[in-house]
């Protein structure tokens, strides 16, 4: 018996788009939905102060896909030249329960956020979107645009704020020629980004203790909000002033919030999380006035649907290296 080892070049050579993950997400909560998967909430560890290494299992069904991510976020990464985001995804067979293949994860990780900003979009944005403000101009920030790209018809300006100048400047310039229909500009704050905006996607570094840049009245109605972060990035009063609560995974976010160091100040009510939109349980958007919240804290399913795309075209194209089990 041997696995596959794809090192993170291997998974960025395979060429994956954002249009072929977008796919797969939604149809991973689409299963999700219709209760075929299953992944407990993700336990994790904290060896640092802010920082975490989480262990996300998942199965879905239908494509049929079993494994385990291992990854950890670190924020005092970005200080000593490392990513935040690192880790390692293992696939197993689900016949025989065999590893079959070891890849990288922080590409899958990326990715598979940033779709899920895209699927947040498709069912709770107003379709005429056209405005999008991003905080954080990160990784995270750079897949979701992609997504919003492909999902918002109508984006012509997107609106970015981070807390150092040059990653601003950087992400504008490598993110206009993904979006050529789009203007890309820099906002000297918060407010001055959220003004008006149809789609707000927060990615900044999770952290305990956050002071929240965005507070309530800054949503406009009509308005988007989608949450990378936990709830670093918004008030409380912001996520309880909004129509709808979403998430991607209400076991997961009571779990979590079980553990007393986050979402202490979510709304008691959560109406949906996004398997029940893909699978039509329950509408998404219903007028163009609902302020709505989605807090996407990124879940297993969308992992282990992406993975498998990457393994494989990793097999088609014989990329990867064959190692003893």
């Amino acid at each position: 018996m041997d696995i596959v080892y794809l090192s993170r070049s291997d998974v960025q050579s395979l060429g994956v788009s954002m249009k072929e993950v977008l796919k797969v997400v939604d149809h991973g909560f689409l299963q999700k939905g219709l209760g075929k998967t299953e992944m407990p909430p993700k336990p994790g560890i904290h060896p640092r102060a802010n920082a975490f290494i989480h262990a996300m299992p998942a199965y879905v069904k239908e494509p049929e896909v079993a494994g385990l991510k291992w990854v950890s976020g670190y924020p005092t990464n970005l200080e000593k030249g490392y990513p935040y985001i690192t880790g390692l995804l293992v696939l197993n067979d689900p016949e025989t329960g065999i590893p079959i293949a070891v890849m990288d994860c922080a590409w899958i990780t990326a990715m598979r956020t940033g779709a899920s900003v895209g699927v947040a979009a498709k069912y709770l944005a107003r379709p005429a979107s056209s405005i999008a403000a991003v905080l954080g101009c990160g990784v995270q920030a750079r897949m979701s645009l992609r997504a919003l790209a492909e999902t918002l018809a109508e984006l012509s300006q997107v609106r970015c704020y981070d807390l150092y100048p040059e990653a601003t400047r950087r992400f504008i310039e490598e993110m206009s020629p993904v979006c050529p229909g789009s203007d890309l500009m820099a906002c000297s704050n918060p407010a001055e980004m959220i003004e008006g905006a149809d789609v707000v996607v927060t990615a900044i570094p999770i952290v305990t203790e956050p002071a929240p840049p965005l507070h309530a009245g800054m949503l406009k109605k009509g308005g988007l909000a989608v949450s990378l972060d936990y709830d670093a990035a918004w008030s409380s009063a912001a996520m309880k002033e909004c129509d709808k609560f979403v998430c991607d995974d209400t076991h997961q976010l009571l779990s979590t919030k079980e553990e007393g160091v986050y979402f202490g100040g979510i709304p008691e009510y959560i109406y949906a999380d996004l398997g029940e939109l893909a699978a039509g349980l329950k509408p998404g958007r219903q007028n163009e006035q609902e302020r709505i919240f989605s807090m996407n804290m990124g879940i297993a399913v969308d992992d282990m649907v992406t993975a498998k795309i990457v393994y494989e075209r990793a097999l088609e194209r014989g990329i990867g290296t064959r190692l003893p089990l």
